[in-house]
């Protein structure tokens, strides 16, 4: 599709958030030509908005040749596509072999634009009611998108631990501070100060260099859980970026009084024994901080020797939380909010439910719905 029309240039006077159609098309226009003019004013709209989120600009770039490729494909403009169109787009991808991944991105992509356009707060329903009596809506849903791919989609080294696989694991972690204390050697420290690391990822649900850059300072109570006292939530200032954009930051709640008690423990006091000098809550004898990769090698050691399959990495941890949150019976959208998952589906992948599981939540499920009535 071609670019042409006019777009009025002055936006001072021009109502409406960023992005909306009334900064970018003042009302009674009249337009060279109305399709092209309007698409090509909803994508500088759509840009607008996503360069306020702080994207980069060579993401938004690439997210708009995705939405033109889409519109490529249908011969239609915004507000005549239609859900038919998603389908008959992802079976071409298909039949061409494009990977589960990249078709997963391409839809994620252009689902952002129809929302965009679909918010009534950008007003692009009224340009298009206007010119076209028609107005854009979402055409991307669950059922019409990929979402899962097997019970577990994700990559085998990120698989979840049973939890006799994960109990062995913590086992192994302090055995291992026994066993280098009572040889005498240096690194008993290290080794606890490890092992109380594997299950901070473990019980928070933590990327690696979410776990590497925790300083004692991002620990709080939380009011709602008062048990588990100074250690009732964390802040991951390091949270994965979205692409091209800064660190995000989240809470994280605690869950689990153990993994609170073994914090406290580290923090209290056997860190203090390492005398650092700065807030890292994972300090080396040089006063560093812990590193990711040091974090990895540390993670398959000891995974060897426990025998855990050799793909495995400390990912599988975080995979590990948000499957047992579920299976402990968590709601589903506490656990993405957990883990920083902006979409249901990403955290669908993290987890893989035994079938016990299952059958515990069709019991409840059953007993639920023929519960005899009381007075």
């Amino acid at each position: 599709m071609g670019r042409g029309g006019e777009v009025e240039a002055d936006r001072s006077s021009r109502p409406g958030i960023g992005g909306s159609a009334t900064r970018l098309l003042a009302e009674g226009l009249v337009l060279l030509a109305p399709e092209e003019t309007v698409f090509e004013a909803m994508l500088t709209g759509w840009q607008a908005q996503q360069r306020s989120r702080t994207l980069a600009g060579a993401t938004i770039e690439r997210r708009s040749q995705i939405v033109r490729r889409f519109a490529e494909f249908t011969g239609e403009y915004p507000w005549r596509w239609t859900p038919a169109d998603v389908e008959e787009w992802t079976a071409e991808m298909v039949g061409r072999g494009i990977a589960h991944s990249t078709i997963r991105n391409y839809q994620m992509a252009t689902s952002l634009f129809c929302g965009f356009l679909a918010d009534a707060r950008y007003r692009w329903h009224e340009v298009c009611e206007r010119y076209f009596g028609e107005h854009p809506v979402q055409v991307f849903h669950e059922w019409n998108t990929v979402i899962h791919r097997s019970e577990y989609e994700g990559r085998p080294g990120n698989r979840p631990l049973s939890r006799e696989e994960l109990q062995a694991f913590f086992d192994y972690c302090d055995a291992r501070v026994g066993q280098v204390g009572a040889s005498g050697r240096k690194g008993w420290l290290a080794a606890f100060r490890d092992a109380t690391m594997f299950k901070v990822i473990y019980a928070w649900g933590l990327r690696r260099r979410e776990a590497s850059m925790l300083d004692t300072v991002d620990w709080s109570g939380n009011a709602a859980a008062a048990e588990f006292g100074r250690y009732g939530a964390v802040s991951v200032r390091y949270g994965k970026a979205l692409k091209g954009g800064p660190p995000r930051r989240r809470t994280v709640l605690t869950t689990m009084g153990w993994a609170a008690e073994s914090v406290a423990e580290w923090i209290e006091e056997l860190r203090p024994l390492y005398a650092p000098t700065g807030t890292a809550l994972w300090p080396t004898e040089r006063r560093a901080r812990v590193s990711s990769d040091a974090l990895s090698h540390r993670f398959a050691e000891y995974r060897d020797a426990i025998g855990l399959d050799r793909n495995l990495g400390p990912h599988c941890l975080r995979h590990s939380y948000a499957t047992h949150l579920l299976e402990d019976g968590f709601d589903h959208l506490f656990v993405q909010q957990q883990l920083g998952h902006s979409w249901g589906s990403t955290t669908a992948i993290y987890t893989s439910v035994g079938a016990d599981y299952k059958n515990k939540a069709l019991r409840r499920a059953l007993d639920r719905a023929f519960q005899p009535e009381t007075d």
